[in-house]
């Protein structure tokens, strides 16, 4: 039996080279990767003119980011272990045509209800490509040098397509908001298109221990309300019975959760892999990682266009120098994690980004971009170019092939349900600091214990990170999820 610390020396793969194919491969996984940004940053600045157009209300126009929101981080784990026991490929290039699909209904629809539909089934169809993609790249590419270059070229995307979503946003809008909806469907339809010929044909898992389906039940149901409670819990009341409640039938289904994972053979999530100190660090670094940005870009978003008057593009382009310095960026992280690690560039990307955070408290309502604002955007970039490619590569290292969809998802869902949570936090911090009829400095003074919050949540992330710093380094991969059950139990099936 192996344990899941134990040091072993990596799997020996054949040689894997820069080809062509290996190029396509990696281009379609992250055409999906950027396609999930870009939807949720392009969404944000359409609101208004989705109101006007459709009719709704605020509290309707919520639920066009919190479906979403709610699809892709409710579903992430079961999106990543369907992708080990169905096939990544299979499960990947499904999801995303059902996420081109979406994006073509999304632009057509003249209902709100059917437009937040649209959302929810592209967070879910997100829910799927996201983890699969990310094991595709962990499958193919071996551990070291070769995988952490993809990786950081992988998670480069995600930056670059938010930031260019901001900026798409404000010109797409001008014109109609259908267009930001519509964007989406057709380089999904290429990516998907390309995928077919270039993605290569995994393993998949043929269990004979059976597929976890109460706790694939159990664990979606558990992420589906937790996300659920924590983005109503602004407008229903941290206090409120509904919100109280809704939280205890979480804690129930994640003990129920944790109790059947524990005694099924062929578990939806396995609880060893959180045995790993490493793994866990980079789990609650992710959760503070995102859970910080969102709230920072949440409450700076607000700054610039209620309070100083900015239009959306403006606002766009005031946030593109922290996402071009993460593009310009991205081929450099791979050989820097090579010689330094993940514990100290985690480290340091934390340390940039608590610098960023707090440096912006001192902005008031007549700011000289270059001095007050720029400053925190520039450090903010080089913090997301370090933590983010790095907590991928420290998550998925010494990760066996047949968990990587699983660990991948384990990783996503930390990001989305932190995002969720801190935003939540940040907001009703707000909210609570905020007097009526206030004039624009006692609403900016309102926003600066939303930025405490957020410093806050960073300063976290970066004293988790230095627990990291203590390990000492070992040539051997350390193991943090290798299974206790025989190969023989295992058939490679191709998908």
């Amino acid at each position: 039996m192996t344990s899941p610390l134990t040091a072993s020396t990596p799997e020996v793969r054949p040689e894997v080279r820069w080809t062509p194919r290996l190029w396509g491969t990696l281009l379609v996984l992250c055409a999906a990767m950027f396609l999930d940004a870009l939807d949720v940053s392009m969404v944000g600045v359409a609101l208004p003119s989705i109101g006007a157009d459709l009719g709704l209300s605020t509290s309707t126009l919520q639920w066009i980011v919190s479906g979403y929101i709610l699809g892709y981080g409710g579903l992430l784990l079961l999106g990543g272990r369907t992708a080990d026991l169905l096939g990544r490929r299979r499960v990947f290039l499904v999801a995303l045509g059902v996420f081109a699909l979406a994006s073509l209904l999304g632009g057509l629809v003249d209902s709100g209800p059917l437009l937040i539909a649209s959302r929810f089934v592209k967070g879910l169809s997100a829910a799927f490509t996201a983890p699969a993609g990310l094991s595709i790249i962990t499958t193919t590419f071996p551990e070291g040098p070769l995988r952490n270059r993809a990786l950081s070229i992988y998670t480069t995307c995600a930056a670059t397509g938010f930031s260019m979503g901001l900026v798409l946003s404000g010109l797409l809008t001008e014109a109609s908001w259908r267009l930001t909806m519509l964007l989406p469907a057709p380089i999904a339809l290429v990516a998907l298109a390309a995928g077919l010929k270039l993605l290569p044909h995994s393993a998949r898992e043929r269990d004979h221990r059976g597929y976890d389906i109460p706790g694939a039940v159990l664990g979606t149901a558990a992420m589906l309300l937790l996300v659920f409670t924590v983005v109503q819990a602004p407008e229903a009341g941290w206090a409120a019975a509904r919100t109280l409640l809704s939280f205890l039938a979480v804690a129930v289904l994640l003990t129920a959760f944790v109790l059947v994972e524990r005694r099924s053979p062929g578990p939806l999530v396995r609880l060893g892999v959180l045995r790993s100190g490493t793994q866990v660090r980079a789990q609650l670094g992710a959760m503070a990682f995102f859970g910080s940005y969102v709230g920072f870009q949440f409450l700076v978003t607000l700054y610039m266009q209620s309070l100083l008057g900015w239009s959306a593009l403006h606002t766009a382009l005031a946030f593109l120098p922290a996402g071009a310095l993460v593009a310009v960026s991205s081929t450099k992280v791979g050989a820097i994690v090579d010689r330094f690690g993940t514990p100290r560039l985690i480290a340091v990307g934390f340390g940039l980004m608590v610098a960023g955070y707090a440096l912006f408290l001192g902005v008031d309502l007549h700011p000289v971009y270059a001095v007050a604002i720029l400053p925190s955007m520039l450090l903010i970039g080089a913090a997301c170019a370090l933590v983010f490619p790095s907590l991928n590569i420290q998550a998925t290292n010494g990760v066996d092939d047949h968990e990587q969809g699983m660990v991948s998802g384990l990783l996503n869902t930390s990001v989305q349900v932190g995002g969720a949570i801190f935003l939540a936090v940040v907001t009703a911090v707000v909210t609570a600091h905020t007097p009526e009829n206030a004039g624009p400095q006692a609403v900016l003074d309102s926003y600066r214990p939303g930025l405490l919050v957020v410093t806050g949540i960073a300063v976290a992330g970066l004293l988790i990170a230095l627990t990291g710093l203590r390990d000492r380094p070992a040539r051997a991969s350390v193991v943090v999820a290798r299974s206790t059950t025989p190969e023989a139990e295992r058939v490679p099936v191709r998908d």
